[in-house]
């Protein structure tokens, strides 16, 4: 199955992105082999450095270094995607700023939700970050279960037990882009996290 043409967005309301920027995962997948769902934040500025990009894109090495500091032996994205990870944002276009508005988040939830709906085998979801926290979140209070990651810093929440849909949930920071190799201190709890996520799908 090809992600991108079972989601995507018609209307662009969103006025504080960079249209575009738009990407949604133009990756031909096997759904019923994907266990874990990693969502970061949103699309690069250069749609060359998307996770499926052709070449050495950075959000792939990012993201291929997040992986081998837990343990997994991969060298692409393609090696994930065969471990069963699937990997996408939660805003589809890129920033304008630093910050991406309530409203927007709000918005590009409803393809994120969409697009998990895909994988009906996921055991578990990650979430890259502030962005893709509140993504879930707005799914989560849609659907009527109410917020799964609790208000607070990361550091402090990471290590709880969540869960959306009977699938475990891990709030994490950002893997993907530059900070990623800036920041050694979340790179260490990063690696932490997916290691966790990880041995769920042994």
């Amino acid at each position: 199955m090809r992600v991108s043409k079972c989601i995507g967005c018609e209307a662009f309301p969103c006025a504080d992105v960079r249209h575009e920027c738009y990407i949604v995962p133009d990756v031909d997948v096997q759904v019923e082999k994907l266990k874990l769902a990693m969502i970061s934040e949103a699309a690069p500025p250069d749609p060359g450095d998307y996770y499926y990009a052709k070449g050495k894109p950075l959000f792939q090495e990012t993201t291929v270094q997040a992986f081998r500091d837990a343990g997994a032996g991969v060298s692409s994205i393609q090696d994930i995607l065969k471990l069963g990870v699937y990997l996408t944002t939660a805003v589809k276009c890129g920033k304008t700023g630093y910050n991406i508005k309530a409203g927007t988040i709000k918005q590009c939830s409803e393809i994120l939700e969409e697009e998990l709906a895909l994988f009906p085998n996921l055991k578990a979801i990650m979430l890259m970050g502030d962005v893709a926290i509140k993504a879930l979140n707005y799914i989560s209070t849609r659907i009527g279960e109410g917020r799964v990651i609790p208000a607070g810093s990361t550091y402090k929440i990471r290590r709880g037990r969540y869960f959306h849909q009977g699938k475990r949930v891990f709030p994490s920071y950002l893997q993907a882009g530059p900070s990623f190799f800036i920041e050694k201190s979340k790179r260490r709890m990063i690696a932490e996290d997916i290691a966790g996520a990880l041995k769920l799908l042994a």
